[in-house]
C-alpha cells in the first residue's frame, strides 16, 4: 500500500509529510495500539461480502472517489473502509479541508496501510474548493463525490455510476427523494428548501431533477475536468449543475440511501448557504 501526497500549487494550501505530522508525537505505545485497532476494523469490514455488479465493466476501468473532509474524525475511517469494498479498482482522493478536530490524526493512521491520495488545506476553504483541488489529481474513468459524514452510503455508488459506465448518461446524481425510505429526523424546512432550490434550478436549466442539491454526484472524468469550478462552498452544487446542463450533457438520477443528519447539531448548512445557492442558480444560468 502507498500513500501519495502532491505539492500544492495554491497559496492557500499546504502539504505535510505524514511521517512528520505533529499528531504522531504521541507516545509510541498509544500510536501502536490505536493503529492496530484501526487496522482490525478495516480487516473486519473488508471481510464482508460486496455486492456483485449486474452490468459489465470496460477493460481496465478505474473509479475515482473525491472525499472532501472537514471535522469528520468519527466517520472518516468508516467511509474509507466502505469505499475499499467497492467492486472496482478505486482511487480515493481525500482533501482534508483545514479540520480543527482529530481528523488529520485519523488520516495519518489510515495512510500507513491504505492506498490513498491525501491533500491538506492549511485552512478551511469549503466543499467546492476541496473538489476543485481534487479534480487536478483524479485519474479514473468516472469521478464520484462522496461526503465523509456517512449521510450517503458508499455502496450506492455502484448503481449511481451504472448509467455512465454503460453509456446511457454523462452525469448521474444520487437522489434522496426517489427512495421509498422514510427519514425520521428529516427536517421539513430543509426538505422544502431543497425542493425549492431544485425547482428553481430545473426552471432555468430545463432539467427534471428531483435532488439538485444531492452530495452524491458522478461524472465522466473527461467531462468534469473541463469545467472550471469557481464556487468555494456549497454553491458548487448549483454551479456544476447549471454548467453541465448548459453544455447539453445527459443527466440521469438514481435512488440512494440517505441518513438524515441531526439538523439541530449540524453547523454545515444554513440559510446563508441557501441564499448563496439561489444566487448561483441564476448566475450560472447566464454566465460561466
Amino acid at each position: 500500500m502507498t500513500t501519495t501526497l502532491f505539492p500544492s500549487t495554491s497559496p492557500a494550501s499546504t502539504w505535510e509529510h505524514l511521517d512528520d505530522h505533529p499528531w504522531d508525537l504521541a507516545p509510541w505505545e498509544f500510536r501502536l495500539a490505536e493503529t492496530e485497532h484501526l487496522l482490525d476494523e478495516l480487516e473486519t469490514d473488508n471481510q464482508q461480502p460486496t455486492d456483485t455488479l449486474d452490468y459489465p465493466l470496460p477493460v481496465d476501468f478505474k473509479l475515482s472517489v473525491i472525499v472532501p473532509v472537514f471535522n469528520e474524525e468519527a466517520t472518516t475511517a468508516t467511509v474509507v473502509q466502505r469505499l475499499l469494498q467497492l467492486p472496482f479498482r478505486t482511487e480515493i482522493v481525500i482533501v482534508e479541508d483545514g479540520s480543527t478536530d482529530r481528523t488529520r490524526d485519523v488520516l495519518t493512521r489510515l495512510a500507513h496501510f491504505c492506498d490513498l491520495k491525501i491533500i491538506y488545506h492549511a485552512r478551511n476553504q469549503g466543499k467546492g474548493a476541496a473538489i476543485r483541488t481534487a479534480l487536478r489529481y483524479v485519474t479514473g474513468d468516472v469521478v464520484v463525490i462522496q461526503d465523509a459524514d456517512l449521510e450517503y452510503e458508499p455502496q450506492d455508488i455502484a448503481q449511481v455510476i451504472r448509467p455512465i459506465v454503460t453509456g446511457e448518461a454523462d452525469v448521474a446524481y444520487g437522489s434522496r427523494f426517489m427512495s421509498e425510505a422514510k427519514y425520521d429526523r428529516d427536517s421539513w424546512l430543509h426538505r422544502l428548501g431543497n425542493q425549492a432550490l431544485t425547482c428553481a434550478s430545473n426552471l432555468l436549466t430545463g432539467l427534471r431533477l428531483t435532488d439538485m442539491e444531492t452530495g452524491c454526484k458522478a461524472f465522466s472524468r473527461n467531462i468534469i475536468q473541463r469545467i472550471e469550478v469557481q464556487q468555494n462552498r456549497f454553491g458548487f452544487e448549483p454551479e456544476i449543475t447549471a454548467k453541465l446542463a448548459k453544455r447539453k450533457y445527459r443527466f440521469v438520477e438514481c435512488p440512494i440511501q440517505f441518513r438524515t443528519p441531526n439538523w439541530a447539531a449540524s453547523n454545515k448548512v444554513g440559510w446563508q448557504e441557501g441564499l448563496s445557492a439561489l444566487w448561483c442558480i441564476f448566475r450560472y444560468r447566464f454566465s460561466d
